[in-house]
């Protein structure tokens, strides 16, 4: 198993709370036993999607996910968010992108509690590391999902940095803290490559 030892120590360091999974099954049962009854909103994420997780949640909570017919503001408003990232620094830093600022801004604000989903093909020694990750490994590979006209879409090799109409790169968060204290947002990290 990949030894999360230093990511989960800097994470826990900077107010997050932290589980690891071998498994993304293990990674689902374990939400699974914990979310219930809840109002839960998910974030557009392939990481949850392959996972099967907001469907397995379906089952005993309210879930809002704009993949699967509910609507950004109803995420928005679940006492719960899911989502994951396109970065995570071993160091501790957790870097997300987003063409609405939805996604990003259910992070932030709003929810009783937040849930990061990773897998560790996320991870980066460092914040630049990181960082370079998510605007050339995720972001590309996120717009040649949605069939985005950009140049990052053409080859999805790299951010070109463009000013298309489509472009999906238009906000960026780094959370250096757990954003309102701890106890509200946790990270599960898994031993497994997840999404983008």
């Amino acid at each position: 198993m990949y030894d999360f030892t230093k990511v989960r120590r800097n994470l826990e360091a900077r107010g997050f709370s932290v589980s690891c999974f071998a498994t993304a099954e293990e990674a689902v049962d374990y939400l699974d036993k914990k979310l219930d009854g809840r109002t839960i909103g998910v974030g557009g994420s392939v990481t949850i999607r392959d996972m099967g997780l907001a469907q397995r949640l379906e089952g005993h909570n309210q879930v809002s996910w704009a993949w699967t017919g509910g609507t950004h503001a109803d995420a928005a408003a679940a006492q719960v968010y899911l989502t994951s990232v396109n970065g995570l620094a071993e160091t501790g830093e957790i870097i997300n992108i987003d063409g609405t600022g939805n996604r990003v801004a259910s992070t932030i604000f709003g929810h009783e509690e937040v849930y990061f989903i990773v897998g560790r093909n996320k991870l980066a020694p460092d914040y630049d590391g990181a960082l370079w990750r998510a605007r050339n490994i995720a972001s590309p590979k996120n717009a040649q999902r949605l069939a985005r006209k950009t140049p990052c879409a053409v080859k999805g090799d790299k951010c070109y940095d463009c000013s298309s109409p489509e472009r999906i790169c238009r906000a960026l968060t780094v959370l250096w803290e757990a954003p309102n204290g701890i106890g509200r947002s946790e990270v599960v990290l898994i031993d497994q490559d997840l999404g983008f």
